[in-house]
């Protein structure tokens, strides 16, 4: 005799996915990070109807490569992300990490072609923009116009950040400096700025900052010693956040 099952927890999860992929602009919790303040209920409709929002991606899925033409902006939804060039000698270098609020792909607008390859760091979701469609709505909203070009204006700034890094701080410091922007990133979300999952490798962060991974990881366990920091598995707390500030330099 076949046994029945119960599919309650099933179907509240299925429930929950379906609820989470259709929640409108206003009342997402990260409205007022991705989206200009002050739209008034016509300009959200519109809004809305452009936006497709995405099921959970897995870990590894490419959200776009660099070979395909530019059609959408993306802004994470849930999970993270990383974006990655290639060299022509085959080897990928680590770009940029987005959480959730974050855009992907500004930096394809100009030349109307990907200049990456986006993948999923760990189970996560998206907000899908067409960008022709922004382009058409945005004639009527004067604060979306202004909302991109703030966007754009913060991701130059991000890249003479991190050419900085890159070119001028120690090791010590980049690894420092790195894990200080993270904090800071999620805590602008709304997260706990001193406890937070690292979804990116070892080895993703060593390229990302030009290191050796062993530099990293010897770099990670002198932190720990050092009680700047402790670790278990992904999950990072920040235990003398001042201190993390002065090796900043």
């Amino acid at each position: 005799m076949i046994q029945a099952t119960n599919v309650t927890p099933l179907f509240n999860d299925l429930a929950k996915i379906e609820h989470d992929r259709n929640v409108a602009c206003h009342a997402c919790s990260l409205y007022s990070l991705c989206l200009p303040l002050g739209l008034n209920n016509n300009d959200l409709i519109r809004l809305d109807s452009i936006i497709e929002r995405s099921q959970n991606y897995k870990r590894g899925y490419a959200l776009f490569t660099s070979d395909q033409p530019f059609k959408s902006l993306f802004v994470v939804r849930s999970g993270s992300f990383k974006t990655t060039i290639s060299a022509t000698d085959g080897r990928d270098q680590v770009t940029g990490f987005y959480f959730p609020g974050e855009f992907i792909a500004l930096d394809a607008i100009h030349q109307q072609n990907y200049q990456s390859n986006a993948k999923a760091l760990e189970s996560s979701s998206v907000c899908e923009l067409p960008f022709q469609n922004m382009e058409e709505i945005g004639k009527g909203m004067p604060q979306l116009q202004i909302q991109m070009l703030t966007r754009l204006s913060k991701e130059l700034a991000g890249d003479k950040t991190f050419m900085l890094l890159l070119g001028k701080k120690t090791a010590d410091e980049k690894l420092a400096t790195f894990l200080l922007s993270l904090s800071k990133r999620f805590q602008d979300r709304g997260f706990s700025a001193t406890n937070f999952q690292l979804s990116m490798s070892r080895s993703d962060i060593a390229n990302h900052l030009g290191l050796a991974v062993e530099t990293v990881s010897r770099l990670f366990s002198r932190f720990q010693e050092e009680g700047l920091i402790s670790i278990a598995g992904k999950a990072l707390s920040v235990q003398d956040i001042e201190k993390l500030k002065q090796l900043c330099g």
